[in-house]
């Protein structure tokens, strides 16, 4: 039943653990979200999934509202405020703490380290998720040359990645892929 007290208490527990570990912002902790909405849970298709990952990131504004469409989809209103709160909730406290301290260590040797170590972390939570939204969305031949050009394209070039939405959002309307 959607809204149900233990379905907003799993949303709330398990967007706050995410949040903790979303290093990188909301699309970092992509991958466990579709295990939790999808495999786990079972809220959604993949294909529900993916067209709320597109709908996010086309939408103006941070790509975590693909927080409150999972949480929409699995509790209703309710439920999409209750999973953008703990998403939201633990990593604002957290940052506004350590901001305040992390500003006394300007000159401190072991916060450029941790700075430096974390964008390789950042960087592979972020791949990561890139490589499950592709696994989930290519279900053709087609759709795995079309991300496979985009990459290429996107990695060699200086490209708005609007264009190429557009372009595989033409290509799907008229059915070729």
């Amino acid at each position: 039943m959607k809204g149900s007290v233990d379905t907003l208490l799993t949303l709330a527990v398990q967007f706050a653990l995410m949040s903790l570990f979303a290093i990188g912002g909301a699309n970092a902790a992509l991958p466990e979200m579709h295990r939790l909405a999808v495999e786990v849970m079972g809220w959604m298709t993949d294909r529900q999934f993916t067209d709320m990952f597109a709908l996010a990131q086309l939408t103006p504004g941070p790509n975590v509202i693909i927080v409150a469409l999972i949480g929409y989809q699995a509790g209703g209103l309710a439920g999409g405020a209750v999973a953008m709160l703990g998403m939201c909730g633990p990593t604002c406290v957290v940052a506004y703490v350590m901001g305040r301290v992390w500003d006394r260590f300007k000159e401190a040797r072991w916060r450029t380290a941790i700075q430096d170590g974390m964008v390789p972390v950042s960087l592979g939570l972020l791949a990561a998720s890139a490589f499950v939204v592709a696994m989930i969305a290519d279900t053709s031949a087609g759709t795995v040359v079309v991300t496979l050009v985009t990459v290429v394209v996107a990695y060699a070039t200086k490209l708005n990645p609007l264009w190429f939405f557009g372009i595989a959002g033409v290509l799907g309307a008229l059915g070729w892929l």
